[in-house]
């Protein structure tokens, strides 16, 4: 099952992260921000609800994204591409986007 734990960290906390996992010791999947203004500006409520449905749901338009947060297609396209910056979706190279984690916390 993959996982992947959203929350804040310091650079010398990313930074020890980095030399474990070179070290060979698994850290898991990690998306972290500087700070909590940082998370909660990237982290909208609607965006959380956005990677929820979107969870285990595998690679799917971003209207068919729209229509299973019944959210308008314009606004989750937004929301979209800033979860794409953050690096928490990814995009196939058929355009389709995926959140390619089934538990997050």
């Amino acid at each position: 099952m993959n996982a992947v734990t959203i929350g804040i960290a310091s650079r010398d906390e990313t930074n020890a992260r980095f030399l474990r996992a070179m070290a060979g010791e698994p850290q898991g999947a990690w998306s972290t921000f500087a700070s909590v203004a940082d998370l909660w500006r990237t982290l909208t409520p609607k965006r959380w609800g956005l990677l929820l449905a979107l969870a285990g749901a595998g690679p799917v338009s971003v209207r068919e994204a729209a229509r299973r947060v019944g959210r308008d297609v314009k606004a989750v396209h937004t929301d979209v591409q800033i979860l794409l910056n953050a690096g928490l979706l990814e995009k196939t190279p058929a355009g389709a986007i995926d959140f390619p984690f089934v538990n997050f916390r």
